[in-house]
């Protein structure tokens, strides 16, 4: 499986002809079958997707009903383990606690990619690995992926 990060969902809902390129990405994404998310993704999506300094702001009825469409894919709760864990992942990465959050919550669900442009693609969190869904990592010349 794999876990879908907030702006993955906020990219699926965006009318702005700029991001039209990683709308289309995000929909497409969202049509599959092999996702999952957590609690904190539906608040952080609710909450980014009606405030009101966005201009494609969606209402709450709107917001709401999109949360409860993607209840579709699996969805980790966040429990105190997830919260411990994420402390740890926190230090030990030097990351934010809700990318710590993000990355455990996508561990305990059993999800081993978590597709994000926020976390820094092909970086590897001790057996779950960030994929960039809107961009490829630069290629050497070998063809070969760069090192994130």
């Amino acid at each position: 499986m794999r876990f879908v990060d907030t702006n993955v969902l906020l990219y699926a809902v965006s009318k702005d002809p700029a991001e039209a390129p990683k709308a289309e990405v995000a929909r497409a994404l969202l049509d599959g079958t092999d996702l999952a998310l957590s609690v904190q993704v539906l608040q952080e999506f609710y909450v980014q997707a009606t405030r009101a300094t966005r201009t494609d702001r969606l209402s709450h009825d709107q917001a709401s009903a999109l949360v409860e469409a993607f209840t579709r894919f699996s969805v980790q709760d966040v429990t105190l383990g997830i919260v411990r864990a994420a402390l740890a992942t926190r230090n030990r990465f030097n990351l934010s606690y809700w990318d710590g959050a993000i990355i455990e919550a996508a561990r305990t669900i059993g999800c081993t990619e978590i597709l994000s442009e926020d976390l820094s693609d092909g970086q590897d969190y001790d057996g779950v690995i960030v994929v960039n869904p809107f961009g490829a990592r630069p290629q050497r010349d070998d063809g070969l992926p760069s090192e994130p």
